[in-house]
């Protein structure tokens, strides 16, 4: 069942949201050669703490960890480890915070040292395919207009989107009706309302859109190995057009 939000538990999650921007801004400072993802996991956990919040993932359907950290091939739900990041790399981490009672859900794909033009075309047209989606969030329009314009423009970049995770709705609990394909037909699916409260996640491969899943039943990686990048925001669908609960560009102090 598809549930709008009331004006407090927006606020609620706007609070979420400012949080995990911040986090995120953090985390930014700290991806560098010779990082660990555990390491960040552990930052994150850490941080959340210090601000009354705790990451909601954790232990959801059992998963163990404060955040998703996934490198290179691996689409989404990697496990943080030691494996020390080294230059090149590219990972995304991925996590949903509790403020309070407000959930937000935000993964952001970082470069470790410097990236060369491959790397940052992948990570432009995957951040550019978010930004896509969220201009289709607007009250009236369907679920698939947001699937359709991020399919439609990284396509025609060369990539592929992976269809076997989506977006969803949030509020209550991490995962909620509707689910938000990164493809699809223009004029399909539900339709948007005021007060629905999505997350819009593409993920963008390099190569095929296939996944295929690691012994631990969680990690998603890439077919044919090529890399893969993802950008998420929370959005609120309002009458004045989309709004970001997670935007790391706001006041978030």
């Amino acid at each position: 069942m598809i549930t709008r939000k009331s004006k407090r538990e927006i606020e609620m999650m706007h609070d979420a949201g400012k949080l995990l921007a911040k986090c995120h801004k953090e985390i930014a400072k700290r991806i560098k050669p010779g990082i660990t993802t555990k390491e960040i996991d552990d930052f994150v956990e850490e941080f959340l703490a210090e601000h009354g919040a705790t990451p909601e993932q954790k232990g959801y359907s059992g998963y163990p960890y404060a955040t998703c950290a996934s490198v290179n091939d691996e689409i989404c739900h990697g496990f943080p480890r030691e494996e020390k990041l080294v230059q090149g790399d590219i990972v995304t981490i991925d996590m949903v915070v509790n403020l309070k009672g407000g959930l937000a859900d935000s993964a952001w794909t970082y470069v470790v040292g410097e990236a060369d033009d491959k790397t940052k075309k992948l990570l432009d047209v995957t951040k550019n395919s978010l930004y896509k989606g969220i201009e289709q969030a607007q009250p009236g329009n369907r679920i698939g207009d947001i699937g359709h314009a991020i399919q439609q423009y990284a396509e025609g970049e060369g990539y592929s989107v992976v269809r076997d995770f989506t977006g969803h709705g949030i509020g209550r609990t991490i995962h909620e009706d509707p689910h938000i394909p990164h493809y699809g037909l223009p004029g399909k699916g539900p339709r948007l309302k005021e007060g629905m409260v999505v997350t819009i996640e593409p993920m963008i491969n390099e190569g095929d859109w296939k996944s295929k899943m690691d012994d631990n039943n969680w990690t998603a990686r890439t077919i044919d190995g090529g890399r893969s990048a993802q950008f998420e925001h929370t959005i609120v669908i309002t009458n004045d057009g989309p709004l970001i609960l997670t935007d790391q560009e706001g006041e978030i102090d």
